[in-house]
C-alpha cells in the first residue's frame, strides 16, 4: 500500500504542495496497464 500511495502522489503532484490524488490514481494505473501491454508485447 505504501508504494501505491507513493506513486499517487508523484504523479498527482500540483503547484503549492497540493497533490490531486484522482488524477495520481489514474495516472498510476494508466502506466500500470501499459507496462503490462509493453512486457506480453501485446502492442
Amino acid at each position: 500500500m505504501g508504494l501505491i500511495h507513493n506513486a499517487c502522489k508523484r504523479y498527482g503532484e500540483q503547484p503549492e504542495d497540493y497533490f490531486d490524488y484522482v488524477k495520481g490514481t489514474n495516472i498510476t494505473g494508466f502506466l500500470k496497464v501499459a507496462n503490462a501491454t509493453v512486457d506480453q508485447e501485446v502492442v
